[in-house]
């Protein structure tokens, strides 16, 4: 049902050209939790300098396929691939030290720790203090309102201040690809909008993004590609413009309505 797997060697709208090899990989694989079989062959891969999009409706794989790329699930078959490396059996704490790092759902701050705390949580493996210290200031650039918030707790922010504060959690990480689960889950709708502007800010200032969304059309009008998931299976294999220009996208894969 896959309409052609889009070049992702080519150069994106954006200029940005894919590797020969991708950074992070699903090769054929299967995911269960019991009985129920929650990825069936599923395949992606993911290039360096992408910002690329996971799609589906409820129920339908998406946080189980970032929970296996990052090693929460370990796959029943088929291969997780880091940067040409079989993962299967390598834990969370050492894929996030080559460089994979997770944005999660309604962002999972330490609400009771102020913004500096949170961040420097993100920076927990690492010792290379130097260059921690540039990042947090990476992270002020992008974002100045986290440095304006920096000694308040973090349960007393707006949403999109702590969505801020999440992302700088997973920068101080130093990834090399950050993956991001529904980001605009539980943001108000005037602020959906800013939320993919700083997906999209971070991808520009040269991070490798994969985020999995049901807001297909804010997702696509900023990625390079994009699938879609159905009942764990990949359904549509495209470029995030053919994606948009589906004919049925949302009523025969997502189930939601139009967004």
């Amino acid at each position: 049902m896959n309409p052609g797997h889009p070049d992702p060697t080519a150069a994106s709208g954006d200029g940005v050209v894919g590797a020969a090899t991708p950074l992070l990989e699903m090769r054929s694989v299967n995911a269960h939790y019991g009985a129920v079989h929650a990825l069936v062959d599923v395949d992606l891969a993911i290039y360096e300098g992408e910002l690329v999009c996971l799609l589906g409706g409820n129920a339908s794989g998406k946080s189980t396929t970032l929970k296996t790329l990052l090693g929460m699930l370990k796959p029943t078959s088929g291969e997780v691939v880091l940067d040409g490396e079989v993962v299967n059996d390598q834990p969370t704490s050492y894929r996030v030290a080559r460089g994979v790092t997770m944005v999660p759902e309604n962002r999972r701050l330490f609400k009771r720790l102020t913004v500096r705390e949170n961040l420097d949580l993100g920076a927990y493996l690492r010792s290379d203090s130097d260059q921690i210290a540039a990042d947090m200031e990476r992270v002020f650039e992008l974002f100045p309102r986290v440095k304006e918030r920096l000694n308040q707790k973090s349960g007393t922010l707006s949403g999109g201040e702590q969505q801020m504060v999440a992302i700088g959690r997973a920068l101080m990480a130093n990834p090399r690809v950050l993956l991001m689960d529904e980001p605009s889950m539980g943001l108000a709708p005037a602020l959906v909008q800013q939320n993919f502007e700083l997906i999209q800010q971070i991808h520009q200032a040269g991070l490798t993004v994969f985020m999995v969304e049901q807001n297909a059309n804010m997702a696509l009008s900023i990625a390079d590609r994009g699938w879609v998931l159905q009942t764990g299976r990949v359904v549509l294999d495209d470029t995030a413009e053919n994606l948009l220009a589906h004919p049925d996208l949302q009523a025969s894969y997502l189930g939601t309505a139009e967004q």
